[in-house]
């Protein structure tokens, strides 16, 4: 088996069926199997899943784990030389498996690749190529400097606006909504750390895999559609709290032990001071008379 695609499902029926449609109409002559991974959806997801892709193997939790220990459930179970992590908010090209797995043969020592990643506007998923979160990159990017200077290296450490999304390079980390890394890479560094419930820890595995000695490549010459979860504009407590927690996370995990008292002292005060800002400006936003949900780390949506 050539490839392992992995996809994390939560109350997310209609937008898991069109992105399984899409896999399922790749062209290629890569093998590859299709694992979804059920966080204890409520809605019909199972059941249509069942039916519409009898071939599909599915792992039906009953409760939700979380994006991390999902994916690495069906990492436990997969067979392929290759492990894509594909979040079910997207769709693929037909071309998008041969191109990334042939990227992936001809060059060996690269643990992890990623593809161009578009929103449904067209404009660029940033979160598909990015530098490490160190204090000074999130101190840049949390507090608007890098829109202020989208052209300055300085400003742009995170989101690495200044390069090009149509050239290939490489990049410090990918987002799990489509990631493609190595078997043997996941050998060497293990699977992703389940203390992370939803976010971050796409960062923590691309840390771990450049850690390890492999190389992380952005490769562009592919394109998904990735479509969020849908268009809420109230985000729950949950979404907020787990996306600033991951923060904290990963800053004791990696950076602590390399910075002063003073240095991490204000990397807590300002991803605190940033999570009530979110909160604040979350809760003067309308509410949109919609339930949606959000599907790349099981956490559901309804506004």
């Amino acid at each position: 088996m050539d490839l392992s695609i992995l996809i994390v499902n939560y109350n997310t029926c209609q937008l898991t069926v069109d992105c399984l449609r899409s896999v399922f109409a790749s062209e290629t002559e890569y093998t590859y199997e299709v694992i979804v991974i059920d966080n204890n959806s409520k809605d019909e997801s199972v059941q249509t899943i069942g039916e519409l892709f009898p071939q599909v193997k599915l792992i039906e939790n009953m409760v939700n784990t979380g994006f991390a220990k999902a994916n690495n459930q069906g990492m436990e179970v997969a067979g392929g030389r290759y492990i894509l992590l594909l979040n079910s908010d997207t769709v693929i090209r037909q071309d998008t498996i041969e191109t990334m797995v042939t990227f992936m043969d001809d060059n060996p020592i690269i643990g992890a690749s990623g593809c161009k990643i578009v929103l449904p506007d067209g404009s660029l998923d940033k979160a598909c190529k990015r530098g490490f979160p160190t204090p000074s990159a999130s101190f840049y990017y949390a507090f608007g400097l890098s829109k202020l200077f989208p052209t300055k290296p300085k400003f742009n450490q995170y989101q690495l606006g200044y390069l090009d999304p149509n050239v290939e390079y490489p990049v410090d980390c990918l987002v799990g909504a489509f990631m493609l890394v190595r078997r043997d890479t996941i050998e060497q560094v293990g699977g992703l750390d389940e203390s992370f419930f939803m976010y971050g820890e796409d960062i923590d595995w691309c840390y771990r895999i450049k850690q390890a000695g492999w190389g992380i490549h952005y490769y562009p010459r592919t394109t998904i559609i990735h479509y969020k979860g849908g268009s809420a504009r109230r985000r729950p407590f949950k979404i907020i709290y787990e996306f600033h927690r991951a923060m904290i996370l990963f800053h004791r995990k990696h950076y602590r032990q390399k910075y002063n008292l003073f240095v991490n002292g204000a990397v807590y005060a300002g991803v605190g001071l940033k999570m009530m800002l979110s909160l604040l400006t979350n809760r003067l936003k309308p509410i949109r008379p919609a339930t949606i949900t959000q599907s790349a780390g099981g956490v559901e949506v309804k506004s």
